[in-house]
């Protein structure tokens, strides 16, 4: 189900867009003069095996390099729950 909503609307109605988001799972448009401009829709979780396609996807486009040799790889540089997600999704 998609929803609709002038930007007027959206900031009147935000609680409830959200609610429709994270309970419905509703995608909802937002408009102004009629022309959508944002998109309001639940966030896609990834698993592992996800992200591992995804960091395959950025080695091909050549935005990121693997380290070689020992101790390589990744490594925690943030503590925050999803950091990588957050930083993946940002390179978009």
């Amino acid at each position: 189900m998609k929803k609709v909503f002038s930007v007027y609307e959206a900031k009147a109605k935000l609680s409830e867009i959200l609610r429709l988001v994270r309970e419905r799972g509703v995608t909802v448009t937002v408009t102004h003069h009629g022309e959508p401009v944002a998109e309001i829709r639940p966030v896609q979780r990834r698993d592992a095996a996800d992200l591992e396609a995804r960091i395959g996807e950025l080695e091909e486009r050549g935005a990121v390099i693997r380290a070689s040799g020992q101790g390589s790889g990744l490594r925690v540089l943030a503590r925050r729950a999803g950091a990588l997600e957050r930083f993946l999704s940002a390179r978009d």
